[in-house]
């Protein structure tokens, strides 16, 4: 039972890219927290990233809400924050600014790289088994469970979306976060490696997918910091 001077808190959870909800199933969090997810919408034609979170943002109910991003969820949760009133952030498997984007992901963004991704049939694709092994090496994707959702997210994510949502993060200019904020990151992060990102907190053997697969170590520290 919560104390009256403890008042629940809101959190809006928003998954990486392609991802949902379920990325978050295994997660234990506080009592004292309420949880909601911010599901991800269609991108109009040429929308900035600025356009699209404040679409995102009118699905916020609650005032001061606390945002935990994962991945480019994270990155959408800076970008949310410049918007409405945001108590904190909590970045997972996420970056803060495009010094932390790898340096191949900014090359191919300069070369644009992203363009040549068709917009429609991507699914035809994107289940070439022949890939599942080197996409599950990025995601870090290592148990049967973690390769199962992997698998389901490659074969119906919208290929609008996909090509819009790649095209941000190689072309990402944030430079600040104007609201408190935790970075957690695992030291074996593949798309995302640590020697690019300072965080708060390490997950010894983490990877990109450690919200799903070291779901009690970020627990652990969920409860320290929301």
């Amino acid at each position: 039972m919560l104390s009256p001077e403890n008042k629940m808190k809101n959190v809006y959870c928003i998954a990486g890219l392609g991802a949902d909800e379920k990325i978050f199933s295994h997660i234990d969090w506080p009592e004292d927290v309420e949880v909601h997810y911010l599901k991800w919408v269609l991108p109009r034609d040429n929308e900035p990233i600025q356009d699209y979170a404040r679409r995102m943002s009118e699905a916020v109910r609650e005032p001061d809400p606390i945002l935990v991003g994962a991945s480019f969820g994270g990155m959408m949760s800076i970008e949310i924050s410049r918007l409405i009133p945001v108590k904190k952030i909590v970045l997972i498997s996420s970056i803060t600014h495009y010094k932390e984007v790898p340096r191949w992901m900014r090359v191919c963004g300069k070369l644009k790289l992203d363009y040549l991704l068709p917009k429609r049939n991507m699914q035809k694709l994107l289940p070439l088994k022949i890939f599942y092994p080197v996409q599950n090496y990025f995601l870090g994707a290592q148990t049967p469970e973690a390769r199962k959702m992997a698998g389901s997210y490659r074969n119906s994510v919208n290929a609008a979306y996909l090509k819009w949502s790649i095209h941000q993060i190689l072309n990402w200019k944030n430079k600040d976060i104007q609201v408190p904020f935790v970075q957690i990151h695992g030291n074996r992060d593949k798309l995302f490696p640590i020697s690019y990102v300072h965080p708060a907190y390490t997950i010894d053997k983490g990877g990109h997918f450690m919200v799903f697969q070291q779901a009690g170590e970020v627990s652990r520290l969920l409860n320290d910091v929301l």
